[in-house]
């Protein structure tokens, strides 16, 4: 399964098909169910802090009805309308819509959404995993020299270096396109017998090769992998004695196998990614090149390649960071030519983690070793995937990019995975997001889109736990001194028609940039404590509002429950504009059409008991009195709701930085 035959002929011997083959086995992880992501888990618990809300209301309305021996009937209709009440039947409306528009808005940015709550999942990222070829570089890969061990340009290594990208089969990398690009050289009287294709294991590939008179073994692979393979070092006979002839194989000793790491770590600190090229002569009746062939190789020289950094990369990744994401680096490649890079695009380097390491590491071992470094090289696909796993498991919101088969488990295990145009028809599979255009520019402003869709859905979710909870807990306790229920449960369902009607528009609604500046995740304590502070404020108007109707209006069962009526919806769909912002109201201007809508909702709930429709939910007309009061109580009550968020957001702050210290 997978398996591409390029040109020849060949005999094979299949052991492992299907699901059982490498690429069956990336097929069937990504096929998996994906895990909880964090703001699917946030409203899943939000769902079950409202169930119990719920549970916990109707069951006391129920049992004080009883204990007072109040009608059943009308009582349980109460209580089903109070359960109605308490229920934000509209969030999944909220949410759908949101996302739906933060899509459409990415489409234009020229990224296409596949999993809508990919959306909220960008937004809430806080930690980015990237490779470097292609999304931090220009991918435009072009051979820059090919050095001898004294660090002259060879003749000599360029024509190995051919002949085993121009033999070696299967697709090519962007390393064999550039050699081969570079010069044509002519291979006619060169014939290919056998290949040791390349491995994520041994970095390296071989090809066995015949000119007519010798056969040689040529190598080509990462620096170190090759140098370690190699016990001579091919040298020009001038670098050892004055004469100037051929080339001569001389052994590797300590001194010269040093002078050897250092040229090619000094290529790779200037950001050249550095492959070795090695040869040996083997006898002419050698057909079959095996693994055990690559040992005692000849050292020739070096094939130094550039990929130079993106140009809009550094702002990018400089908007990713002020916006609160942490920049990893994941990659194959060397950490000096990494290193190089980062140091080009501003990436601040806080530690560097190898393959080899990573692989002496348990879980729980690598979970602390993945906070304090970001850069992970010379790392294999599947430890790509132990990195995203460590840092899930830290708690973070984690996203991927990749476009290569071999990404796919990877961008499968990511909070969200993110993959181009371009990429293998695997890894778009198992991408959420797929950029038309390979530009970070793109993920930033992502990022600021689902942070903006996570503000709108948390503006419904806190109002409705705030106002509405208050009110329909006051409705509860009302009836513990009530001799008649405090509103109808026709006039309860009505309110929470008109309240959800006034929030329809939350999705179009614009979201302060302080909302935006940093990744934020569903969290339940924060909403519960928000409820908590800002929900007795409104049981405790309610309550003030009981009292002007019974004892200074003299209210009769009818206009106690018009006017408390009148009181819960005007104050629970104003109080959208002190809720909607951190900040100022007035100085946070909401959508129109919310404005509008919110304001017809309390022009109809002052409006609707004085009309004859009204007589039709159970209402009558209260006196002007009322409607004076309510007008200063409104007032007074949105300056008590907004002095209570102030209060709230600066303890939260403090509290976070306690935490954080």
């Amino acid at each position: 399964m997978g398996t591409s035959v390029i040109g020849g002929s060949a005999r094979i011997g299949v052991v492992k098909t299907g699901m059982q083959t490498a690429m069956g086995d990336i097929a069937h992880s990504i096929a998996q169910p994906t895990q909880v992501t964090s703001f699917e888990l946030g409203t899943r618990r939000f769902g079950m802090l409202i169930m119990w809300l719920t549970v916990v209301l109707v069951l006391f309305v129920l049992l004080v009805n009883a204990w007072f021996h109040k009608p059943w009937l009308e009582s349980f209709l109460f209580a089903v309308a109070l359960a109605v009440g308490l229920t934000p039947e509209l969030l999944p409306m909220v949410v759908s819509i949101t996302l739906s528009r933060g899509a459409i808005r990415l489409a234009k940015l020229k990224m296409i959404v596949k999993r809508q709550t990919a959306i909220q999942d960008l937004g809430s990222m806080d930690v980015f995993c990237t490779d470097k070829t292609g999304t931090l570089t220009e991918a435009q890969i072009r051979l820059e020299s090919h050095l001898d061990l004294t660090g002259q340009d060879s003749g000599q290594v360029l024509l190995l270096a051919y002949l085993n990208s121009y033999f070696e089969t299967g697709l090519k990398s962007p390393l064999d396109e550039a050699i081969l690009n570079h010069q044509s050289i002519d291979v006619s009287r060169w014939q290919k017998i056998d290949e040791i294709p390349f491995d994520f294991e041994r970095r390296c590939v071989s090809v066995l090769v015949d000119d007519g008179a010798r056969r040689w073994l040529v190598a080509k692979g990462a620096a170190d992998e090759i140098v370690k393979l190699c016990t001579h070092a091919s040298l020009p006979q001038g670098a050892v004695s004055d004469a100037a002839a051929e080339d001569i194989a001389v052994d590797m000793d300590e001194s010269l196998s040093e002078r050897i790491h250092q040229q090619y770590h000094a290529m790779e600190a200037q950001g050249l990614r550095v492959l070795g090229i090695a040869w040996r002569e083997v006898p002419r009746d050698h057909a079959v090149a095996v693994i055990n062939d690559e040992s005692a190789l000849v050292l020739a020289g070096f094939a130094a390649f550039l990929d130079p950094p993106k140009a809009s990369a550094a702002s990018a990744l400089a908007k990713l960071q002020s916006a609160g994401v942490a920049i990893k680096v994941v990659t194959g490649d060397s950490d000096l030519v990494t290193q190089h890079v980062c140091a080009q695009l501003g990436i601040a380097i806080e530690g560097v983690l190898l393959g080899k390491e990573i692989a002496l590491l348990d879980e729980t071992a690598l979970q602390r070793r993945v906070e304090n470094v970001n850069l992970f090289c010379r790392v294999n696909p599947s430890q790509k995937q132990q990195v995203i796993r460590a840092l899930k498991a830290n708690g973070h919101v984690v996203g991927y990019m990749g476009d290569g088969i071999n990404d796919a488990p990877s961008l499968h295990a990511a909070d969200v995975g993110l993959s181009v145009d371009s990429a293998v028809d695997v890894a778009k599979a198992a991408a959420d997001m797929i950029l038309l255009e390979q530009d970070l520019d793109v993920v930033h402003a992502g990022v600021l889109e689902g942070r903006r869709t996570f503000g709108n859905i948390m503006k419904y979710i806190m109002m409705g736990t705030s106002s509405n909870f208050g009110n329909m807990f006051s409705m509860a306790g009302a009836a513990l001194f009530l001799p008649f229920l405090p509103m109808l449960p026709t006039q309860i369902l009505l309110n929470n028609i008109l309240y959800d009607i006034s929030e329809i528009p939350i999705p179009l609604d614009e979201v302060d940039a302080q909302e935006i500046a940093q990744p934020r995740i569903l969290d339940l304590g924060f909403i519960r404590n928000f409820m908590l502070i800002i929900g007795p404020i409104s049981s405790l108007f309610d309550f003030l509002t009981f009292y002007v109707l019974l004892k200074v209006l003299n209210a009769h069962e009818a206009l106690f429950q018009t006017g408390w009526f009148v009181e819960s919806l005007c104050t629970q769909v104003l109080v959208i504009f002190v809720i909607r912002t951190r900040g100022n109201p007035f100085k946070s201007q909401p959508h129109p059409l919310l404005a509008l809508t919110s304001l017809s909702i309390v022009a109809l709930a002052v409006v609707l008991p004085l009309t004859p429709l009204g007589a039709y939910f159970g209402f009558v007309a209260p006196p002007l009195d009322f409607y004076l009061i309510l007008l200063g109580m409104s007032f007074i009550y949105l300056a008590f709701v907004q002095a209570a968020k102030t209060f709230f957001y600066r303890w939260m702050a403090t509290h976070a930085r306690r935490q954080f210290a």
